[in-house]
């Protein structure tokens, strides 16, 4: 391990995460390849990059990792997103937003193995923290109510 690997692996790391809802109410999921929780469905995000905004960050990775531009609504929720066996540590805002242009799929296919709709009724069970984190304080706000049914 190089000194920056060790620095970064010691200290939390910002990780953006957005929650897109279509008008049918399904929501759009990544089935992970890396850590954190490879192997698990997460909304679409990413790493912060220095003296970017949280903002431009879930703008761009979603640009980046689903192929669609977005407009964000509202913040959702702040995940303390720490995994000790994975030797991990993420504060990971979650955003929901809506697809202004584009048709979703897998622009990352090394980090991402799937990018799938889901109705709201039929989530995945091996969902990220962040995931489910997003999803319960969507469901717990007053959008779901016109969104997600």
């Amino acid at each position: 391990m190089n000194e920056a690997e060790i620095i970064s692996s010691v200290h939390p790391r910002v990780g953006v995460g957005v929650l897109l809802v279509d008008d049918s109410g399904r929501v759009l999921l990544t089935l992970r390849n890396r850590a954190p929780e490879a192997g698990h469905w997460s909304i679409v995000g990413g790493k912060l990059d220095f003296l970017e905004t949280l903002e431009q960050c879930a703008v761009r990775e979603t640009l980046e990792e689903v192929g669609v531009r977005i407009a964000i609504d509202s913040l959702l929720c702040v995940t303390d997103h720490r995994l000790p066996g994975e030797g991990q540590h993420w504060v990971s805002p979650a955003y929901l937003a809506r697809i202004l242009s584009g048709e979703a799929k897998n622009c990352e296919p090394d980090k991402t193995r799937e990018v799938r709709w889901f109705p709201s009724d039929a989530l995945p069970r091996n969902l990220t923290m962040t995931a489910r984190n997003a999803i319960s304080a969507y469901k717990a706000t007053s959008h779901h109510l016109t969104r997600l049914r």
